[in-house]
């Protein structure tokens, strides 16, 4: 979502290593870290703490996950970094947002109180914002909007999609997707070097490992091709906001200094800044031209608004003397032209970071923040203003908002238009989503309990996601006898999900085509995890003395591939065993290439190989007596001969 800071480096700072020693492959995942590559730094991340886990590393797969908002894998590993009895209380924070983000507000409200108990140094009334937020929410998600929040699929790509700007009747976004209909363009453009420096790479966004962002524009319903502005840049492009004559666009735009400010061990951060084009005699946009107040080297300036008559200007920014990380200011133009100094909006910003403002034709300023009680990450609110002051603020509610991070709201009438989001059930990562006054219910209901798989105990707490073809997801949490509700469309086919903690989701189909019943009734049973316990994979076997998998096997195996994919979060280790007959070095080598199979058929089918892991055990675990020199009948030996898997990290 957010075009965020770029690290340049002096050419001699980097140490390039192709070992995959623990040692090394830590240091290297170090040096990414610093450059803000996250992406590359979590694969080494991960290599390092198989080799050799420790609370550091989890430290730093949780930050790094965290910054690349995928909410689930931080929790995931925050959960692992608080619980350590060494912890910093920070951790312990880091995880209560993390189960925030996740909708697992029960738990979240009790993680919050710990970290309460361990830092007493938190400022009053914080915890009060945090416990409301999580109460909100859960009330919110009971009673929500009459607003149908739907996935611009068209828009979409399965890397990073936000920020609609309004455009002369069409739609202009920022994404990250595929830079290959821009190849040629990026081959002509020179390439800005400066010697002793390496400038970062130019096709790749080391925070994401995707491309940069680049500006988009939308003039019919299939037709989506670069905005046609020359910018110079190799870096961020958008996204961008026009005057209503269409004349004029202001955007966000990354140019890195003729002279970078290094700091000590030769790495300097590349912020961005504002930038506006005008309309030439000609109808093409002319060069850009910087901002007056960008300061590149010191802070970043973004997410513009221009206001329909060009007078005034919103914006956020990080710079020094505001009241959290970014702050939203505003600045006015006089008669001359001229943009004068830029104003703090004191009376809506916060400790947090407020995010891309956007007023409509009755005087209302929309933004997001993290600051106000919230559910989540990034919420939408809505903000009166008079005289430039606030008079009331207030969160918007859900489905617009929901636990993760909802932002560039943007109005196209009294009662519809876009805003962004990186909730669950997208293309990927952020996504463009319309949104419109729901149509009146259907009269139909869907009603469940999620309930533990072996002893049918109901499951309090556990976060309910219905996901339509013609709607989006929409999220409930169990109560205490396990139950949820949602309301159904006819015409309508449904994907239902349950996850909580300790557990390993469930999931369901829904179809209302044809339906007559006015209710549905569909329960959700949920797997307990138990660490290292191993479960037995049915119907694995190999011909002998070989290793290669057949056609039974790859069933089994195939299901264990679904239970990955549904539970991303979720590291395993594959097992193999033979019966005590023959030598056993020959076994235990055996057991090890039966085991490096079936790791290699999971993750031919897209599974990270750092997240599961093969281990060959020889006849070193009989599930029964027949060890070497017993006699036992061929039924016996085959109980032995075994492939068995084991939850390590959840």
């Amino acid at each position: 979502m957010k075009y965020n800071k770029i690290r340049l480096v002096l050419a001699v700072a980097l140490l390039a290593t192709t070992t995959c020693q623990a040692q090394y492959v830590l240091k290297e995942a170090d040096e990414q870290y610093k450059l803000f590559n996250y992406e590359k730094a979590i694969g080494f991340y991960e290599q390092a703490y198989h080799k050799k886990p420790s609370i550091g590393v989890a430290e730093r797969l949780a930050d790094c996950y965290t910054r690349l908002r995928n909410f689930a894998q931080a929790e995931s590993w925050c959960a692992i970094a608080a619980n350590k009895t060494d912890s910093k209380p920070a951790n312990v924070l880091a995880y209560a947002k993390a189960l925030q983000q996740n909708a697992k507000y029960a738990e979240a409200k009790i993680t919050y109180r710990k970290y309460a108990g361990l830092e007493k140094s938190l400022k009053v009334g914080q915890l009060e914002t945090w416990l409301m937020s999580c109460d909100s929410a859960m009330h919110w998600m009971a009673n929500p909007q009459k607003i149908n929040v739907e996935n611009r699929h068209k828009f979409n790509s399965p890397t990073s999609d936000w920020g609609v700007g309004l455009y002369q009747g069409a739609i202009t976004f920022a994404s990250d997707r595929s830079r290959a209909i821009e190849k040629k363009a990026v081959q002509e453009r020179p390439f800005l070097k400066f010697d002793g420096y390496e400038l970062p790479d130019r096709a790749v966004y080391g925070w994401t490992g995707n491309a940069y962002l680049r500006l988009y524009v939308s003039n019919t319903k299939d037709s989506i091709s670069l905005f046609p502005l020359a910018t110079a840049s190799n870096y961020h492009l958008g996204p961008a906001t026009f005057t209503d004559d269409g004349n004029e666009m202001y955007f966000t735009l990354t140019r890195i200094s003729s002279k970078p400010v290094f700091e000590k061990g030769g790495l300097a951060t590349a912020n961005i800044g504002i930038y506006s084009s005008r309309k030439g005699s000609d109808g093409k946009w002319l060069t850009p031209e910087a901002f007056p107040y960008n300061d590149s080297n010191a802070y970043s300036m973004g997410d513009p608004f221009v206001t329909r008559d060009g007078k005034r200007l919103y914006f956020v920014a990080d710079r020094p003397g505001g009241l959290g990380g970014t702050d939203i200011y505003v600045c006015w133009r006089n008669e001359a032209g001229n943009w004068g100094s830029p104003v703090n909006l004191k009376e809506i910003n916060t400790a947090g970071n407020e995010r891309t403002p956007f007023f409509d034709e009755q005087g209302y300023l929309y933004f997001s923040s993290d600051g106000f009680v919230g559910m989540g990450g990034l919420d939408i609110f809505v903000a009166r203003m008079v005289n430039g002051k606030s008079v009331e603020v207030k969160n918007l509610g859900y489905p617009l908002n929901s636990p993760q991070d909802d932002f560039a709201y943007v109005k196209t009438s009294q009662f519809q238009g876009y805003l962004s989001s990186n909730r669950p059930g997208g293309a990927g990562s952020d996504d463009i989503y319309s949104f419109i006054e729901q149509e009146q219910p259907s009269g139909l209901r869907l009603v469940g309990r999620a309930l533990d798989k072996v002893s049918g105990w109901p499951l309090a707490n556990t976060i309910v996601t219905l996901s339509g073809t013609k709607t989006s997801p929409v999220k409930v949490q169990t109560d205490s006898t396990g139950h949820f509700g949602f309301d159904l469309q006819k015409g309508n086919s449904y994907s239902l999900s349950g996850e909580k903690t300790d557990y390993i989701g469930d999931n369901a189909s829904i179809s209302t085509d044809g339906l007559v019943a006015s209710t549905v009734k569909k329960d959700l049973l949920l797997v307990h995890v138990t660490i290292n316990k191993a479960i037995k994979l049915e119907n694995i076997y190999y011909d002998f003395d070989k290793s290669n998998i057949r056609a039974e096997a790859s069933i089994e195996l195939d299901k264990l591939v679904k239970i990955m994919k549904g539970n991303p979060t979720i590291w395993i280790e594959l097992g193999s065993h033979t019966d005590s007959r023959g030598n056993d070095q020959y076994n235990l080598a055996l057991s090890q290439r039966r085991a490096d199979a079936a790791v290699r058929y999971i993750v031919d089918r897209g599974i990270s190989p750092n997240r599961i892991f093969a281990r060959g055990y020889g006849a070193s675990q009989l599930l029964n007596g027949c060890k070497k020199g017993v006699k036992c009948t061929e039924a016996e030996h085959q109980l032995n001969r075994r492939t068995e898997f084991k939850i390590v990290k959840q």
